[in-house]
């Protein structure tokens, strides 16, 4: 399962630019986690812009939410200006090293309590409405089911009779 998630960060990072939504989430991923890429930092060059062997500013570099910065200090879009092709000591001052499939993937083993606790809020009261209205339909079903059998009775019976009116009073509504 990471290698089938690292494939669609790949992917996703091939096209990085023409999906805003990918580019978004990627880039929140990448800030709040301190993370660069999916596996590591090198998966940067499967995008066109970054890769090594393309002409541009962006060539062998990382996007700028990779880059280790503090609050004080000014965004530097150019901070991840080639460091692709450096060695992981080299630039760990630099830019986030460690990929975001194992930042996520840690940040969800420590939180896992939490993460059991809303997914069981979440999860109970959808199961318990469920559980009730299978008991509901049964009941109706039943209902159904003894109404049908009381008229089939009188009508085998021929007992069936008009109801009578005759002390109900002069709006049938209320007894004589």
């Amino acid at each position: 399962t990471i290698k089938f998630l690292n494939d669609n960060i790949r992917r996703g990072i091939a096209n990085y630019y023409d999906d805003l939504d990918f580019k978004n989430i990627m880039d929140s991923v990448q800030k709040r986690f301190k993370c660069c890429g999916g596996e590591d930092y090198r998966d940067w060059s499967q995008n066109v812009y970054h890769n090594c062997a393309a002409p541009g500013p962006l060539a062998c570099g990382v996007p700028y939410t990779c880059c280790v910065t503090n609050k004080t200090d000014i965004v530097n879009t150019m901070c991840g200006y080639k460091t692709i092709d450096k060695e992981r000591l080299s630039v760990q001052s630099i830019i986030y090293v460690r990929g975001c499939t194992n930042a996520v993937l840690i940040w969800f083993l420590d939180n896992y309590s939490i993460m059991a606790g809303v997914l069981l809020g979440i999860l109970l009261p959808q199961f318990l409405g469920v559980l009730l209205t299978l008991l509901y339909i049964t009941r109706v079903e039943d209902i159904i089911t003894e109404h049908k059998m009381g008229e089939r009775l009188f009508d085998v019976m021929g007992q069936r009779s008009a109801p009578e009116f005759t002390g109900a009073g002069c709006c049938m509504c209320y007894p004589g």
